[in-house]
């Protein structure tokens, strides 16, 4: 019996006493590797990077921030990829989620710092502050025991203060008048609308404007679709002037809805990804009624998708100036602390082969100097400066030559107009002055600002006197802004600017760019085109 016992020790001691010397080795591998420059043995072979990193971390003169010099050399060697594989920090994760989202958790105001002061701007409509009682014009005081008035606070913390989890409280010391009030306020859904403006231009003519492609940008299309329908939409503009892109499978389901049959959209490929296709998949909401987009150098990625398809299948009339020519594909990949990594994997291809990416090799600077450039060359003046790829001549089903390699030329070229984006004017609407002036009118006048009944109405028979006009310089000599003989030149643009941010107030951005649509050169030469 004993035998037995001692045969089977001696079978299993050699294997017992191997498992002790290994556990011993990683033992000790642990220990010495946690000392500064010795080695004992590797089960994986660092990168030069990683070794590099380690070494100033164990070894350097001084102390480093060794998180900001990870971020540094992740951008640096992003830098040598594409100008659209980006490192987003965790700390910069949630706005950028927010934005793609196209909802945050916050309490539903907008708000505009004004000498030193939280002024309420607006609210938005049935939000936590509208059902709290907060009315236009509050100045905020103290933020969750934050004094936030007299101080050189910026937005970003302001955001920071009125933002958190859902259904948690935000408590709120207010000024309104001279009397100090006091709220708390529960967060909620604020959505952050892809949509500024849809409404009927003209006799069924309707309007819409997206402003990016967010996970709920095709909803809100289609809702905004519905409403023009029952207001009687025969034909539409489609405004994508200044929409940086945004989640690709929105634009290909709006395309969707003006394609008929199973047409190609778009398709994508790489290296490591096989080629994908996006195809029409039902029955559209306006596939045969007269169809123009608008586009301009801000116009780019997902908005350049939709814009693509629609031309190259020749369902739509592309109108406006060359667009920014982003054809890379992003995916997002989740970091180990919590920040992520937006990589280009993919290219994405118009109907019939089109690249509409522009040339990257000279670097990021060279790469969005090309857009300065196009101001500065002429580009977006005349047609005759329009620099498009000649060496890559496509055609359509119904014979038109289009470009691919630098964005996507309009059918109808309209040059910018000079005259409203001269510099001293800019200088002006960047100063925010003409806002400040439209919330104080509003503030005074908001009884008689009732009165109009909806942004048509308003933009039809409302107009600033002489007297509106003197009190404007008058407040914009108090901020050091003398207006130059040359704007008072144009003084029918800047009254047309201040009108359209007095709309704002009433109505926000639907208010505002109905009222500045009417002076709008590319939109009214649409117009033109639609009524021959």
């Amino acid at each position: 019996m004993n035998y037995k016992k001692n045969s089977k020790l001696q079978i299993w001691l050699p294997l017992l006493l191997s498992i002790c010397i290994i556990i011993g080795m990683l033992i000790g591998y642990s220990i010495r590797g946690a000392m500064p420059g010795k080695k004992f043995f590797s089960l994986e072979k660092a990168h030069t990077l990683q070794e590099v990193i380690t070494l100033i971390e164990n070894k350097y003169v001084d102390d480093v921030q060794l998180k900001a010099l990870n971020d540094t050399a992740i951008d640096a060697l992003l830098g040598k990829l594409d100008p659209h594989s980006v490192y987003i920090a965790a700390a910069e994760l949630q706005a950028v989620n927010d934005d793609i989202a196209g909802v945050f958790f916050g309490i539903g105001v907008e708000f505009d710092i004004i000498n030193d002061t939280i002024n309420v701007i607006n609210i938005v409509p049935n939000g936590p502050s509208d059902k709290a009682g907060l009315l236009t014009g509050d100045k905020f005081l103290v933020i969750n025991d934050t004094v936030v008035a007299g101080k050189k606070i910026t937005a970003e913390k302001i955001r920071n203060l009125l933002r958190g989890d859902l259904n948690t409280n935000v408590a709120i010391s207010l000024l309104r008048g001279v009397r100090q009030q006091k709220f708390t306020i529960t967060r909620g859904m604020i959505p952050v609308s892809s949509i500024d403006a849809a409404y009927i231009i003209q006799n069924g003519i309707g309007y819409i404007r997206l402003n990016k492609f967010s996970q709920v940008t095709y909803k809100e299309f289609m809702q905004a679709m519905e409403k023009l329908k029952k207001q009687g939409l025969q034909k539409l503009i489609l405004d994508l002037r200044g929409n940086g892109g945004g989640v690709l499978d929105e634009a290909t389901s709006i395309a969707d809805e003006f394609l008929s049959g199973d047409k190609l959209i778009t398709y994508t490929e790489g290296k490591h990804f096989p080629k994908k296709e996006y195809r029409c998949k039902k029955e559209g909401v306006f596939e045969t009624g007269a169809l123009y987009l608008l586009s301009d150098e801000g116009t780019a990625s997902a908005s350049e998708i939709l814009i693509g398809a629609l031309q190259d299948w020749d369902r739509a009339t592309v109108v406006g100036r060359r667009s920014f020519g982003k054809g890379l594909v992003q995916e997002q990949y989740e970091l180990n602390d919590g920040s992520e990594l937006r990589l280009t994997v993919a290219r994405y291809y118009t109907p019939i082969g089109r690249s509409i990416q522009r040339p990257y090799s000279h670097g990021d600077k060279a790469y969005y100097e090309e857009i300065v450039n196009r101001f500065h060359d002429g580009e977006v003046v005349t047609i005759d400066s329009v620099k498009n790829d000649t060496s890559k001549i496509f055609k359509t089903p119904k014979g038109k030559t289009l470009y691919g390699s630098g964005g996507i030329s309009p059918d109808i070229f309209v040059g910018l107009d000079t005259n409203n984006n001269n510099r001293q004017l800019s200088k002006i609407i960047l100063s925010g002055i003409i806002s400040d002036f439209a919330y104080n009118y509003y503030l005074q006048n908001k009884k008689n600002l009732l009165v109009y009944k909806s942004p048509a109405d308003f933009t039809n028979h409302f107009l600033l006197n002489e007297a509106d006009w003197l009190a404007f310089s008058q407040m914009a000599a108090k901020d050091s802004i003398n207006l130059p003989a040359a704007v008072l030149m144009q003084k029918g643009i800047v009254k047309l600017r201040l009108k359209a941010a007095i709309a704002r107030q009433v109505w926000r951005n639907e208010g505002f760019f109905e009222v500045l649509n009417t002076q709008d050169i590319t939109i009214n030469k649409t117009l033109e085109l639609l009524n021959k």
